[in-house]
């Protein structure tokens, strides 16, 4: 048997080298007419198969002469017989020429009879829309998703015989019966409607990608990252520093700029403006890492939003509009419950999981207990969300005059504790509103011990809705204004006025809204596949720069409580 994909229809996009193979060549038993049926229609209708991440092509013609997959040097002279003899039937005007390579025999003839001459790799299916027929040598990609898309192609063992037309459903079964698949992620075996499933993920993460001309704001630190986010295969969008010079760029090439949220460089919305050029912002997503993005841990998650950024209730937001408008259906939902029944059962917050059992650390003597999450002190979301409210130290005394009979918790924000930025308070002047302040453990086990959660625009307040828990909202966080919670705050009016179910809820903001990566291969991928990786320590191992960056932390963390 054959251990490579190299002849298989289904490819993965050369995202990085060294890719995990796909398929593997072997005898199964003939499918069912329905399978092979919606094996085909899958391929049509998400446009995957062949080189499909390669770009469109500027030119097409009518008729189209292919190289297979087992074309060489010594099958160049065989390609250059057939393309002469088509060239007597049809006129050389209507026809392509689609093999590598500038020179050889076929490219003679091609030069010789001025027949369009196509070298480099191409999206098959862009090809494909605009050519009536495909005359292939051997077996290859374009005259297989041809006869997928039930347009007429006629293969050739031999330049010197007839040819004979191929069958989308042969094409189809031979998929199916010829092929062992491999889940890409974890190298076990794996369906054909699986992988089509990741391939359909692929095209749609590399279509939105093509629409990216630059990337600013971005630290160097995670730069690497968010290249294997925004990756057209084989290239990134490049990286640039001042605004001016990725508005021409982007400009000149009618594409996007990306920018980070919070690092947003003086002055690009006023240069994108004038240059007509959409401005993108992104954003760390929910689901995002073992470690902090504070600590230098690169995400495994982002959101990329076209209208705003979800913690800015000031405009709208993606995120915002897939939780108004959204079609959630059945299979949705119940993909949605099935998630939040593994986060909750493993304890998966934004920075990781919690392998630790609940311990209570206070005696509430009865007494409601409420959760105050605390937030970093200049954070956007705080900045931007937190309305009326504003900080820790007005959120607690906010609590304390709603709920005076309440035992109140307060949990600093790990950021803080960590020493990596701003927003810590005296222990003395927190417990003048609150009964008890927890340090350790993970806030995914504090959620359990508490009734309610009283916040800002903490994630804190998402995860506890994940968890039945009741949640009161002071500013306008994004899972606010959807009945699900206790909106204290402004929400903004016409916008949100939609009821939920907590599973769509977790539909828009995990599923539907981020993109995700797998953080060993580098391949994008869905949640699922993310949060199996946060069993893996081995993808979230501490670098170098890291260690430093935690070090440092602790240094600072210990200088702050000794002057205080």
């Amino acid at each position: 048997m054959i251990s490579t994909s190299r002849f298989c229809l289904l490819r993965i996009p050369p995202f990085q080298r060294g890719l995990p193979t796909l398929a593997v060549a072997t005898q199964r038993p003939v499918a069912s007419a329905e399978t092979l049926t919606e094996v085909g229609r899958r391929i049509v209708e998400d446009r995957t198969g062949g080189t499909f991440w390669a770009p469109p092509p500027s030119c097409v013609k009518p008729i189209l002469v292919c190289a297979g997959y087992e074309i060489d040097k010594n099958g160049t002279h065989n390609l250059a017989r057939l393309l002469e003899r088509l060239a007597s039937v049809f006129s050389p005007q209507d026809m392509m020429l689609i093999t590598p390579g500038r020179h050889g025999p076929a490219a003679r003839v091609a030069r010789r009879y001025g027949v369009l001459h196509l070298r480099e790799p191409i999206d098959p299916h862009a090809l494909l829309d605009h050519a009536q027929e495909v005359h292939e040598l051997t077996r290859g990609d374009i005259g297989d998703i041809a006869a997928l898309r039930a347009q007429k192609v006629m293969r050739y063992d031999d330049p010197g015989h007839d040819g004979y037309a191929v069958d989308g459903a042969k094409v189809a079964q031979q998929l199916v019966q010829d092929w062992r698949y491999l889940d890409p992620y974890t190298g076990d075996e794996t369906t054909i409607q699986k992988i089509l499933q990741f391939q359909a993920l692929w095209r749609r993460t590399i279509d939105a990608n093509r629409n990216i001309g630059a990337c600013v704001g971005m630290s160097l630190w995670k730069r690497r990252r968010i290249a294997a986010f925004f990756t057209t295969p084989p290239r990134h969008p490049p990286f640039f520093r001042h605004a001016r010079i990725a508005a021409r760029r982007c400009s000149a090439q009618c594409k996007a700029i990306v920018t980070w949220a919070t690092r947003m460089p003086y002055g690009l919305e006023r240069q994108a403006e004038v240059a007509k050029v959409p401005v993108w912002r992104v954003e760390d997503g929910f689901v995002r890492s073992v470690g902090l993005g504070s600590g230098l841990q690169v995400p495994a998650s982002i959101f990329v939003d076209q209208r705003g950024i979800y913690y800015d209730p000031s405009e709208p937001s993606d995120l915002e509009h897939i939780l108004a408008t959204a079609a959630f259906d059945a299979d949705l939902r119940e993909r949605a419950h099935t998630l939040t029944a593994h986060l909750v059962q493993k304890g998966i917050s934004k920075y990781g999981r919690s392998d630790l059992a609940p311990v209570v650390e206070w005696n509430a003597d009865g007494r409601r207990v409420l959760l105050v999450p605390g937030q970093v002190s200049d954070d956007l979301s705080v900045l931007k969300g937190g309305g009326r409210v504003r900080g820790n130290m007005e959120l607690l005394k906010t609590v304390r005059h709603h709920n005076p009979d309440a035992f109140i918790i307060y949990r600093p924000h790990p950021d803080v504790v960590a020493g990596y930025r701003n927003g810590q308070l005296p222990d003395n002047e927190v417990l003048v509103y609150a009964d008890h302040i927890s340090m350790g453990g993970s806030i995914t086990d504090l959620i359990w011990q508490v009734q309610e959660i009283h916040t800002l625009t903490s994630l804190a307040g998402f995860e506890a809705l994940l968890r039945q828990r009741k949640v009161v909202t002071y500013g306008c966080p994004f899972y606010a204004g959807w009945g699900l919670t206790t909106d204290l705050g402004q929400i903004p009016d016409g916008r949100r006025g939609r009821m939920l179910l907590i599973e769509e809820l977790v539909a828009g903001a995990l599923i539907l809204y981020p993109r995700y990566i797998d953080p060993l291969t580098q391949i994008p991928c869905e949640v699922e596949t993310v949060i199996a990786r946060f069993d893996d320590m081995h993808a979230w191992r501490p670098t170098l720069l890291m260690r430093l960056k935690q070090f440092h932390g602790r240094i600072k963390h210990m200088t702050k409580h000794r002057s205080d």
